[in-house]
Formats: C-alpha cells, structure tokens, sequence
C-alpha cells in the first residue's frame, strides 16, 4: 500500500505518516517510484499509535510497544501504570468541574472567600496543564 493510499484510509496527512517513520515508529517496505510503500499491517499500527497517543503515551513510549517486525508487544504493567494515571486525571478534573460548578453559583461575596473554591484553586497548583499541552504540541 503506498502513502497516498494509507493516508486516505487512515485519515492522516503524509506528513505525520512520514513524521512516524522518521521516529522509527513505522517502517516502509519500499519505494513504487517515488511513492514509499508499507506493509499490509500499516493500519493496524497507526491504529495503535493512535490508541497510545490517546492515552497520553509518548512517542518514544510507544515506538517501544513495536518489535522490530512492526507487531505490537505491549507491556501489560505499562498499561496499568498508564490507567492509574488517567485514573488520578480524572479525579482531578472531576474536582475542578465540581468547583466550577459550584463557583458560578457561590453565594460568597468574592470567590476568594470560598473554601470550595479555596480548593479548587489548591487542585489547580498541583496540576501541570502547560506541561501537557507543550507535549500535545510536539507531536503532529
């Protein structure tokens, strides 16, 4: 299957499709002309890159969870650091929406003279949001 084939059916541009195989998270079976050409488990692979950046995985993490045939060999441990991870995510933003919520309804005369939303500003120290986002933008 060549690129402009793969990037119809995956809905990635070229340029990540060729991005991937500069950090060695794919691999091409060859050239047809000046076109590169990949294997028949491409789709599945993207899939996984997919998956994986989804979850919060680095590239150099996931480009790990691939042999050097292109298959898949996932660390089951790694998976479940990954979703303890996610877990405490969601615990985090759960309190932020909560303290949201409550602080557009505060009776309080001022935010800062209410301990919920004392609290939520607490959560929001702790979170590292630009780091995230510096990660997200790294990445095509």
């Amino acid at each position: 299957m060549d690129i402009a084939e793969i990037s119809k059916q995956s809905g990635l541009p070229a340029s990540t499709i060729r991005f991937y195989e500069e950090k060695g998270l794919i691999r091409s079976t060859g050239r047809h002309g000046l076109r590169r050409v990949f294997g028949c488990n491409i789709l599945e692979q993207l899939s996984l890159i997919s998956l994986g950046r989804h979850a919060g995985f680095t590239l150099e993490e996931i480009a790990a969870m691939f042999a050097p045939d292109g298959k898949p060999r996932i660390e089951r441990e790694k998976l479940n650091a990954k979703a303890e991870e996610l877990n405490q995510s969601i615990k985090q933003l759960k309190a932020m929406r909560d303290g949201l919520l409550h602080a557009a309804e505060c009776p309080a005369s001022s935010h800062l003279d209410c301990p919920k939303f004392k609290q939520l500003l607490k959560i929001a120290t702790r979170s590292k949001p630009d780091r995230v986002i510096m990660k997200k933008k790294k990445q095509p």
